[in-house]
């Protein structure tokens, strides 16, 4: 039986029960008892004679239970659309601290972190102070606090909390430290990875195997791989022995890295691991087969995929996409073609990964037949072709000139759905320059920029290379300083065509202010400016200028190429002059 009427609270019967009711000595064991039974409609009169968060401050002054006033906390809000203060919600954190309620902290602090905006750490753990002297139930607080910030994505407010948590002397948990530290790693913030760990140190907070393995993990990510295997030392003096995991983020990073002995030292990491009696993974032999295949080191990833097979461990479909790609990237297609029959015979479906492989393989090699049947077989197979599918099928036919076949590859893309990304547009616009169709080229800029698609470095290289083949240096010499107003930095191959250009047109001075523009712009000229440049100077007939900037080039420690070889036997030694080498030593 309810103990209200559903009347209007303008009602003055119901009004004096309600004062009656509230004014009553027994008033903590009646609404106690009314909010544990969920009593809403007999709730909110009493709340309405007065206000909710009045209500609330009633409820604390007669001492009722914490997980009544959460309950009555919880309602309240839905209820009459509140939104309590900072203060409010410390004070009921505090309540369920002190009755170790740690469950219910991290329920409504997951509330807190959603429904609280703006929220200012100071004012938090301000509110905090004033509300407990309890140390040790502060520190929880506040380390799920943090932990519900991480786990709602603003990691500036959990950094900033574990920052202040130290000034308090609160003591945090590897358990919310660990998270901070994963999820500072995703995101790539390695300086605030790094800050977090050493402060970890500097407090004593006991740290364990996930704690280095999420550290050494981020530093790998970063390229600090000498870091990371000094943290790996470190583990072991702290009497944490190194895992799979630990072994398998610095293999991943060396093979990642650009390093010339990446692979070996990888390798290496392979053999130690064993040695120390831990158990290699698929994930150890995945990530090595992988960056033996991009490290165009096919044989090494097959002795590999053997070993991975002779422990037991069943390859995976990462597994043979690394391996096919690796063939297709070196034109061993059937190669390839043989481990998608053997993935297909152990149960393993190719994906679009394993097919976007073997159509640029056979593109690569102007397979174009070939690999439009593989496409065909995509859509028999119900897998969903990407837009890289079709870019990788769009490059094929314009570098060979079909861009009525480029274009229906297009067509198709959009009945799909498919944007075409700035790639998509550059393949077009390349192939289209080629075929010296300048008007089809426009056409797909204005597509582009009706289609909102800006284009990247690589499109300003396509055009500025097809203006200086037409002679338009000038015009193309503009749209490396419209790069720059774009925030696009011109690359070696964006300076390199505009000299070539220069060169072609006989304007050798033109060309040497853009090697000083390079330059001044921090872009050390490269192998190629220099090979560039002495063909011009050797084809307009001054040799000498030629010679000093081979002797130019070799001082500034770049090795000659093929080209650079053929340059100097047909345009200076065919020609009779024999360039003058200043302390080096040149056989020819």
């Amino acid at each position: 039986m309810l103990l209200f009427s559903r009347r209007t609270f303008t009602s003055p019967s119901l009004l004096s029960m309600v004062r009656f009711l509230v004014s009553e000595p027994d008033f903590q064991c009646r609404i106690s008892s009314l909010i544990a039974r969920q009593q809403w409609l007999e709730i909110k009169p009493i709340v309405e004679s007065s206000n909710p968060a009045d209500f609330l401050n009633r409820l604390y002054v007669e001492n009722v239970n914490c997980e009544v006033i959460l309950s009555y906390f919880k309602w309240s809000q839905k209820a009459f659309q509140v939104t309590y203060s900072v203060e409010s919600y410390i004070k009921v954190f505090v309540l369920l601290a002190n009755a170790r309620k740690y469950p219910k902290i991290r329920s409504l602090l997951h509330i807190f972190v959603k429904e609280v905006e703006p929220i200012s750490i100071p004012v938090v753990f301000h509110a905090l102070l004033n509300c407990s002297k309890n140390l040790f139930a502060n520190g929880v607080i506040v380390d799920m606090l943090i932990l519900a910030f991480v786990y709602n994505g603003n990691l500036d407010l959990a950094v900033e909390g574990f920052k202040r948590s130290g000034v308090y002397g609160y003591r945090l948990s590897v358990l919310s430290c660990n998270a901070l530290l994963s999820a500072l790693v995703k995101d790539k913030r390695i300086g605030d990875v790094q800050f977090v760990y050493k402060e970890m140190t500097r407090r004593k907070i006991v740290t364990n195997v996930v704690t280095f393995n999420i550290v050494i993990n981020g530093l790998c990510k970063i390229g600090g791989l000498n870091k990371a295997r000094d943290l790996m030392e470190d583990m072991q003096v702290y009497g944490l022995p190194p895992s799979a995991a630990s072994y398998n983020a610095l293999i991943a990073g060396y093979c990642k890295s650009n390093k010339l002995d990446r692979m070996h030292k990888a390798d290496s990491l392979l053999k130690e691991m064993v040695q120390k009696g831990i158990v290699p993974n698929e994930i150890t032999y995945n990530t090595l087969i992988d960056g033996f295949c991009k490290d165009d080191n096919l044989s090494a990833g097959i002795g590999v995929f053997k070993e991975m097979k002779v422990q037991g461990l069943k390859p995976v479909l990462r597994t043979f996409n690394s391996l096919i790609d690796g063939f297709c990237s070196v034109g061993k297609i059937d190669k390839a073609l043989s481990l998608k029959d053997e993935m297909i015979e152990l149960g393993l479906e190719p994906n679009i990964v394993t097919y976007n492989s073997i159509i640029k393989g056979f593109c690569d090699k102007k397979m174009l037949s070939e690999a439009m049947d593989c496409f065909g077989d995509i859509e028999m197979k119900g897998v969903v072709a990407n837009v890289l599918t079709y870019n990788t099928l769009i490059n094929a036919h314009c570098k060979l000139g079909k861009m009525k076949e480029a274009m229906a590859l297009r067509n198709i893309m959009l009945e799909k759905n498919i944007s075409p990304s700035v790639s998509t547009y550059n393949c077009l616009l390349g192939g289209y320059y080629h075929n010296g169709d300048m008007e089809a080229a426009n056409e797909v800029l204005d597509e582009m920029k009706h289609n909102g698609v800006g284009p990247d470095v690589i499109t300003y290289n396509i055009r500025i290379d097809a203006l200086c083949r037409r002679g338009e240096t000038r015009r193309a010499a503009r749209f490396i300083d419209e790069m720059t107003r774009k925030g696009l930095s011109p690359k070696h191959i964006t300076y390199n065509a505009l000299i070539a250009g220069y060169c072609l047109q006989g304007n050798l001075k033109g060309a040497l202010a853009v090697k000083k523009r390079m330059e001044n712009e921090g872009k050390r000229p490269n192998t190629v400016t220099y090979n560039i440049l002495i063909k011009g100077y050797c084809e307009n007939s001054k040799m000498e200028e030629a010679s000093k900037l081979l002797n130019e080039m070799l001082e500034k420690g770049l090795v000659p190429n093929q080209t650079s070889y053929e340059i100097i036997n047909e345009e200076m030694l065919e020609k009779g002059f024999v360039p003058e080498i200043q302390g080096h030593l040149y056989n020819v």
